[in-house]
């Protein structure tokens, strides 16, 4: 089945798609892949959002400017889907689905409640291609984590490695996979949030330089990591939960660094990242033998080398693996769209705690009302 995945997830960077085939389990082949960028004022419409989702209660509700950003992101999803088959030639009619992640604004699964801004309809009209969207919502209903759910993935992608082994994704929020031994059909899947990811240091550079972002950690490297507010920072609560667990992208705060020196800031923050992803090993049945790092945080180099000095095993990005690390959630996304049609898992136990293996999901027909994907 051929699919497209659209991932924006927490970060204020933009769209990413990717195109797979995929049975849903064990066959991937993997296509194109590309990345849309907001503009720099729909990334502030987007932060400015953030203060308003922090009130929802529901979440079907759009209170304030809600309603028009998902609106407007949905129109950036169509526009993005309609460059993506024109740049590489693919026909519309040739893509059975879409899995469409959207932004997420809200993640409180103690609540039973998780946001992600993006109409799966209005999609599934305007490309006149079936779309699953709202995954997360079933698992947290259920009572898991709703995240992460791009371990089942990990786990087809790295079928012929050696295991133990772990797969990272520093996105807006990092999070890792464990993949133990056994065939995709077992369950020695672990997978959990570690902490930060780029949010922190991102929200850092935005107030303290004017920039989006810490390019390949330049200035983390010409800092010095204040291990008082490295410490304060990792005292956090959340570090004292086993896993399965999950973060919110405001879950921690620039407070500890905010008197620092922006370079010292810098480094601070990306020891924060390394640290955190370092000390999930000790919920680890075993210590991986890898570590295969995905996600825009793989380029901050201050980052992966505080890493591999954390952890025992070599750390390297998923491109020497040969795979994409910029598109892995968007093409992940499409992977678990196909197992949401055909009614397969996408979440466990060991990977959101929800109570049994659960697909989820809800499927936007082209041109025909939602239903259940799962149904």
């Amino acid at each position: 089945m051929r699919a497209l995945g659209l991932m924006s997830g927490t970060s204020m960077d933009g769209i990413d798609v990717a195109l797979i085939e995929t049975d849903g389990e064990c066959e991937v082949q993997r296509g194109p892949a590309a990345s849309y960028p907001y503009s720099e004022a729909f990334r502030r419409e987007l932060r400015a959002g953030l203060e308003d989702a922090a009130a929802l209660e529901r979440r079907d509700q759009r209170p304030g400017r809600l309603r028009l950003i998902e609106r407007y992101l949905t129109e950036l999803s169509a526009e993005a889907v309609g460059h993506f088959l024109l740049d590489h030639a693919i026909a519309p009619e040739s893509i059975a689905v879409i899995g469409l992640h959207g932004h997420t604004v809200l993640h409180r699964p103690e609540a039973k409640l998780t946001v992600q801004l993006g109409d799966g309809p209005m999609l599934a009209e305007a490309t006149g291609t079936d779309v699953v969207y709202d995954l997360r919502a079933a698992d947290v209903e259920a009572g898991g984590q709703g995240a992460p759910l791009v371990p089942v993935y990990h786990r087809a992608l790295m079928a012929k490695l050696r295991r133990p082994l772990a797969v990272v994704n520093i996105g807006g929020v990092s999070n890792v996979t464990w993949i133990g031994g056994g065939s995709l059909g077992d369950h020695s899947l672990i997978a959990f949030d570690t902490g930060p990811g780029n949010a922190l240091v991102d929200d850092f550079m935005r107030q303290r330089t004017g920039q989006p972002f810490d390019a390949e950690g330049a200035l983390a490297s010409r800092g010095r990591v204040d291990e008082a507010a490295l410490s304060q920072l990792l005292a956090h609560p959340y570090f004292a939960v086993r896993p399965p667990k999950s973060l919110d992208r405001n879950a921690f705060s620039i407070e500890p660094v905010a008197s620092l020196a922006a370079e010292d800031g810098a480094a601070t923050l990306a020891a924060f990242t390394a640290t955190a992803i370092s000390k999930s090993r000790y919920h680890m049945p075993e210590e991986p033998k890898l570590w295969v790092v995905c996600g825009g945080g793989r380029k901050n180099k201050t980052v992966m080398s505080m890493l591999a000095e954390r952890v025992e095993n070599a750390v390297i990005p998923a491109e020497a693996l040969g795979l994409d690390g910029d598109s892995i959630e968007a093409e992940a996304w499409a992977y678990l769209a196909v197992r949401c049609v055909k009614g397969l898992p996408i979440t466990f136990p060991g990977t959101t705690g929800v109570p049994k293996p659960m697909t989820g999901g809800t499927l936007a027909r082209a041109p025909a009302a939602a239903t259940s994907a799962g149904d």
